[in-house]
């Protein structure tokens, strides 16, 4: 579990291809303190440390992984968002994380407002999917790249969310421009309330 409160823009520095997977090694400043078996967050997805040498780790997207998420674009030099796993004795800065992402967005404007920037965001949307909690409201939290934002503007299939400088510095917002595709997390309790509407 994560709280969408990034750690570190890492630069991934290998990919390799296995059959349907990804291999993606990265370089982040905290790899002497991660332990294989140890679950990050990347972008928003939740995956498993499974090698480690002494200034690289190596994660594994599956197929399932690469068709929801935008792992697969990723290329040799890309910043990628870090978070590790929740310390359950501190507090919750974000909102609850899960690390599962939903759907992938595409940034369709970003645009300056006094020293933030506003980035607008749009995904493929329907009914179905919208009643199993794949939407947005307007004031409520959305996992962007791995980063828990508020929304605002928020339309059936498209929101907008404001970045402060201190996240614009420390996460892959920087790099983001109209035509990027990011990965979306949407609100867990939402989901469930929509599953318990549904029942």
């Amino acid at each position: 579990m994560f709280s969408g409160i990034v750690e570190e823009a890492a630069t991934v520095v290998a990919i390799t291809r296995d059959g349907g997977n990804v291999h993606l090694t990265m370089h982040c400043s905290f790899v002497h303190e991660l332990k294989v078996d140890q679950s990050i967050s990347h972008n928003g997805v939740c995956l498993t440390v499974v090698e480690k040498t002494a200034d690289t780790y190596t994660v594994t997207a599956i197929r399932e992984t690469l068709r929801r998420s935008n792992l697969g674009l990723l290329r040799v030099g890309d910043r990628v968002n870090l978070e590790r796993s929740m310390l359950m004795h501190g507090r919750l800065d974000g909102h609850i994380v899960q690390g599962h992402v939903d759907h992938t967005a595409r940034c369709t404007a970003v645009h300056e407002a006094d020293g933030s920037r506003y980035y607008a965001f749009e995904y493929e949307a329907d009914p179905e999917t919208a009643r199993q909690g794949y939407l947005t409201v307007e004031k409520g939290s959305v996992c962007v790249n791995g980063v828990s934002l508020t929304v605002c503007h928020s339309k059936p299939d498209r929101f907008e969310v404001a970045i402060i400088p201190y996240t614009l510095e420390n996460t892959n917002f920087a790099d983001i421009r109209p035509d990027t595709v990011v990965n979306l997390e949407f609100d867990i309790i939402g989901k469930y309330i929509s599953r318990l509407i549904k029942l």
